[in-house]
């Protein structure tokens, strides 16, 4: 089946930001313990803004997606397309899961961004608390990658085992 059907600017857009900013924050929070309290500081906080900004772009893409964005007919039938539907749902209710984890995250730790300030703790002194939602914010974030890698190693058979056309679908053209 060729996929010669091209996913819209903005959902690429959309996708590869989101990717990106994924990634990104995913390798900041691996390395946050590696240094001093200054550049741990300096490191958790662009961790946060971008998680931040990632909620913003989240939301828009999923607005997009539901009122805008290019639906296109399924690359597979049966196992296959059920498999598919199946992570990218995954994917989307996990990301959310792990953006609204890391907000409830900040409003427990209240960090100090950039040492510009802080919002007050909802929870001051909750440890416990905090780390249980350290340790299901990061859990979620590993989750997230794990299914990306799924959904990149789909692609990548699409496009190198069945020749179909599906990764230039979101490929920028």
């Amino acid at each position: 089946m060729s996929q010669s059907v091209s996913y819209d600017s903005r959902t690429k857009y959309f996708h590869w930001l989101t990717a990106g900013l994924i990634v990104a924050m995913w390798g900041l929070a691996q390395i946050i313990d590696l240094f001093g309290r200054d550049v741990a500081v300096a490191i958790r906080s662009t961790h946060i803004v971008l998680g931040v900004a990632l909620v913003v772009i989240y939301a828009r893409r999923l607005i997009w997606r539901a009122t805008g964005g290019a639906s296109l007919p399924p690359a597979s039938t049966g196992m296959q397309q059920l498999a598919a539907k199946a992570t990218h749902y995954l994917l989307y209710i996990v990301v959310a899961a792990t953006l609204i984890g890391g907000l409830v995250l900040e409003a427990v730790r209240a960090d100090n961004i950039f040492y510009l300030g802080r919002l007050p703790s909802i929870a001051p002194g909750d440890r416990a608390l905090r780390s249980t939602i350290n340790d299901l914010h990061g859990t979620g974030a590993n989750i997230i990658l794990i299914l990306a890698g799924i959904h990149a190693a789909a692609a990548l058979y699409h496009h190198f085992i069945r020749k179909d056309g599906v990764l230039r679908r979101m490929l920028a053209a």
